[in-house]
């Protein structure tokens, strides 16, 4: 499947090409280590180190074609050197030309925001299926080529992974795909190259400054993925959230936008929530929905509008979303045979636990307690630490702080981080239980009939990152080895 030079930088800016313009690459590679003979070598500059540096070693390995920023002082006569501006951003173009522009020949929506992402893209990808299409699936639960899981690593694919399951869709014909968009994707140029038909804008919150350092990098970076639109893609933002209207100010297409509270193209209005399910007017129309809470209905909105601007018909587009289940890991809800309710949710930003407990709160009849476990993850934005404790204690009747996936990091610490937010008169409310699996079952003994446990932060995840390795560990396992379900 080799490619000459001029087929991969097709649309590509080079400042200067030493050596052999005519050269055929058998594959790309930006880690050094797996480079091969004949292969093409991306140096590109990241957060935690350069491939500058590992220039040496491609070459080495027989890296035919180094793609770089700056040539290296001593360069071999047998091998071309490609000087470019970004060498990420060349990556990510030269991966979609490797791979025949796959988003030629597929319909791909991006879906990006603080909270929402996955359930928006997975809802979509599902009621598509539904409305009889084949599709892909881009998301940080699993990847999907129409029926075929692929496991994901990370809520956005490198630029390599991300064109090769691109072309792997084209190939099994589907057409379209749905896919969450990273900040830290926009940032690293991983999706510059895309031909998107659509962009969807759930919301935006704390999160991920330890990446971006400022609120308002992490708001540039999410505004970036708009700006990149082309003239005939369409957005639809979330005019809700306060920076929903920011997000289509430079955005060259066709903008939308959607609401529960204002006026906007497409609306929803809540006219009954039970813990079983909502009952929505949308668009005019009322629907049973299997799904709780106000975030939901923006969820279900977002996905209903979509679908109307990829020209699907009303009523079977409300069939479908009627039809819908839970995302998992997504306010999923585990009954023991004594009366207890468990709810497992992967909220692990300050924003989307408080919106999971004020939805709880609002479902409440009044006697019923509410316990939170919670932790925070290691290696990760440390401000939103006492936000999530402070945000638990006080929408919660008992806390217990535990471990998410401390990482690197030492899991008592991060627990005492999430204490300082925690005010004088809530420490009462607060336990801290290192052991997850022991604050789980604490939880379920300080329980009685009726009352609601909600285990937050790892959702869908079926492992805990502790010292660089991961464990097996599932909410959702253990809560139903403690209900002995």
């Amino acid at each position: 499947m080799g490619k000459n030079i001029n087929e991969l930088f097709s649309s590509v800016t080079i400042q200067s090409l030493k050596g052999n313009k005519d050269v055929v690459v058998n594959e790309i590679h930006f880690d050094s280590r797996k480079v091969k003979h004949g292969d093409l070598f991306v140096a590109c500059r990241g957060t935690v180190s350069d491939g500058h540096d590992f220039i040496d070693t491609a070459v080495a390995n027989g890296a035919r074609v180094i793609v770089c920023e700056e040539l290296p002082k001593k360069s071999s006569s047998e091998t071309s050197f490609i000087v470019v501006e970004d060498s990420s951003a060349v990556l990510s173009q030269i991966a979609h030309n490797f791979y025949n522009k796959p988003t030629e020949n597929i319909q791909l929506v991006g879906v990006t925001g603080t909270n929402g992402k996955t359930t928006i893209a997975t809802l979509l990808y599902n009621l598509f299926r539904k409305l009889g299409y084949k599709v892909g699936l881009l998301s940080t639960v699993c990847n999907y080529v129409d029926e075929k899981a692929v496991k994901a690593t990370h809520t956005t694919p490198d630029a390599l992974q991300l064109n090769a399951l691109l072309a792997e869709m084209v190939e099994a014909g589907c057409e379209y795909c749905f896919m969450e968009v990273s900040s830290h994707a926009i940032d690293q140029k991983r999706v510059g190259a895309l031909n998107f038909k659509g962009g969807i804008f759930t919301n935006i919150t704390h999160d991920h400054l330890d990446y971006h350092k400022t609120f308002e990098a992490y708001l540039k970076v999410k505004k970036a993925f708009f700006d990149q639109l082309g003239n005939k893609s369409f957005a639809i933002t979330n005019v809700d959230d306060k920076n929903g209207k920011l997000m289509l100010q430079n955005m060259k297409g066709h903008k939308f936008t959607y609401s529960t509270r204002s006026f906007a193209d497409y609306r929803c209005q809540i006219l009954e929530k039970h813990f079983t399910g909502m009952l929505l007017e949308m668009d005019g129309a009322e629907i049973w929905t299997n799904f709780i809470g106000d975030f939901n209905a923006h969820n279900l909105l977002a996905v209903y509008g979509t679908a109307r601007l990829l020209d699907q018909d009303k009523e079977e587009i409300l069939r479908g979303i009627s039809e819908l289940k839970s995302v998992d890991g997504r306010f999923e809800s585990i009954i023991s045979t004594d009366g207890i309710m468990a709810i497992v949710d992967y909220a692990h930003t300050p924003d989307a636990l408080k919106n999971v407990l004020e939805t709880i709160a609002a479902l409440r009849t009044g006697n019923e307690q509410v316990i939170t476990v919670v932790g925070a993850g290691g290696d990760r934005d440390k401000s939103k630490r006492p936000l999530m404790a402070k945000i638990s204690a006080e929408l919660s009747d008992k806390v217990i702080l535990t471990s998410d996936n401390p990482r690197s990091e030492d899991p008592d610490q991060i627990i005492l981080d999430m204490k300082e937010g925690v005010s004088a008169n809530n420490t009462r409310k607060v336990l801290a239980i290192t052991d997850r699996k022991e604050a789980i079952r604490t939880a379920h003994m300080l329980a009685q009939k009726d009352d609601i446990i909600l285990v937050a932060g790892k959702g869908h995840e079926d492992y805990q990152e502790i010292k660089g390795v991961k464990h097996h560990f599932d909410d959702k396992e253990v809560i139903k080895e403690i209900f002995k379900l």
